[in-house]
């Protein structure tokens, strides 16, 4: 197999040298197939440009996010939506009806869009839209990242802000102007790649406990993250350069429960209030209703919101986000190999509730609150 390095405007072939060398002598890509060249992020931007409504989003996503966490605004946000994204038509349906919702419960809920696009598997399967967009083991990710772009450019154009989980180093390049909250999920929080990259992240971030259920990687992350990094990374025309960030303010924990148990209860919260004042971290808490908070059943989240919401009632000011997998249908289902199979709007990833029980869930929440968090 021919093997391209691209310099630039140059193409280097290694084919001949490696075709003439023993395989036991070869010291670089003896285990590359090919190296494939994409269009930078500069390239992508200005094929895809940052519009002026949708820049307005960002800024006013960031910006209340930041109000929240710093206790200035009494409103939770809540990161809602599709586990993962693998349908541009249903997402956008999704969103149509999460807009309306979110002028209903504006007064006590600000909710943000879960956008995802890159999925960490424990071993394999489908990594997401921006890896393989068409499903098939292809891994066209030049047009993923393209339709990822571009979805976030009509969502933010629409005026709703959106969320997403900052996986791929490389990928905020691409996207993060056009993200207002961005996960760091918990199998990469204890990552030292993830925590330079959240040091530079333009949106507030949300660092997950591990998948022990631990709070140790969260808060050395939240500690990592707020100072300044020097690290190797792409700049907008794809070039390798060294970045040096400023470090991230808003970094924060968020609690998905871990090793088959929750820890969204009052005396977990507790718990993890005490830790997070002992490291001297920001004290603002946000819950994940799914993973082993829902003990993977999704339709237990609505009484995860529903705990959460006592919760306040009774006095709580450290919670102040919530995370909600939700979609059209509800459930969940396998790729087929037949992709006209697949079933229109739900997930292909973790289970999600329907979009009925979202409604209920949330205008029960903002109904309970609407009294409770403007004095808090």
């Amino acid at each position: 197999m021919q093997l391209l390095i691209y310099f630039g405007e140059n193409v280097v072939s290694t084919a001949a040298e490696n075709q003439a060398t023993p395989l036991d002598e070869q010291v670089e890509d003896i285990n590359i197939g090919a190296i494939e060249l994409l269009v930078t992020p500069a390239e992508l931007k200005a094929e895809l440009p940052l519009s002026a409504a949708a820049k307005a989003t960002v800024l006013a996503g960031r910006k209340t996010i930041r109000n929240i966490l710093d206790g200035s605004d009494p409103r939770l946000f809540v990161v809602i939506g599709p586990c993962s994204i693998h349908d541009p038509k249903a997402a956008h349906e999704y969103a149509n009806r999460l807009k309306v919702l979110a002028e209903q419960v504006k007064d006590t809920l600000y909710l943000v869009m879960r956008v995802y696009f890159e999925k960490p598997r424990t071993t394999v399967g489908w990594k997401g839209l921006i890896n393989d967009p068409d499903m098939n083991d292809s891994f066209n990710v030049e047009k993923g990242l393209r339709q990822g772009r571009e979805l976030l450019l009509a969502l933010n154009e629409q005026g709703l802000p959106c969320a997403t989980e900052a996986l791929d180093p490389n990928s905020p390049q691409y996207l993060q102007d056009l993200i207002s909250w961005s996960a760091i999920g918990a199998r990469t929080t204890e990552s030292q790649t993830h925590r330079e990259m959240s040091s530079g992240l333009s949106s507030p971030v949300g660092f997950k406990n591990g998948t022990d259920g631990g709070m140790t990687v969260a808060i050395n992350a939240m500690q990592a993250v707020a100072s300044g990094h020097s690290f190797l990374g792409l700049n907008g025309d794809g070039q390798v350069a060294v970045i040096r960030t400023k470090g991230n303010p808003y970094a924060h924990v968020v609690l998905r429960g871990g090793a088959g148990k929750p820890n969204y209860d009052s005396t977990a919260v507790a718990s993890v209030e005490a830790a997070l004042a002992k490291a001297k971290v920001s004290g603002k808490i946000m819950i994940d209703a799914s993973h082993a908070n829902s003990n993977k059943d999704p339709y237990l989240q609505p009484l995860v919101l529903k705990n959460i919401t006592e919760q306040i009632i009774d006095g709580n000011k450290s919670i102040v986000g919530l995370m909600v997998e939700s979609h059209l249908k509800g459930g969940r289902q396998d790729i087929p190999a037949d992709l006209s199979q697949l079933v229109y709007g739900q997930s292909v990833t973790d289970g999600c509730i329907d979009w009925e029980t979202t409604e209920t869930a949330l205008l029960d929440m903002h109904n309970a609150l609407k009294g409770i968090l403007p004095t808090r």
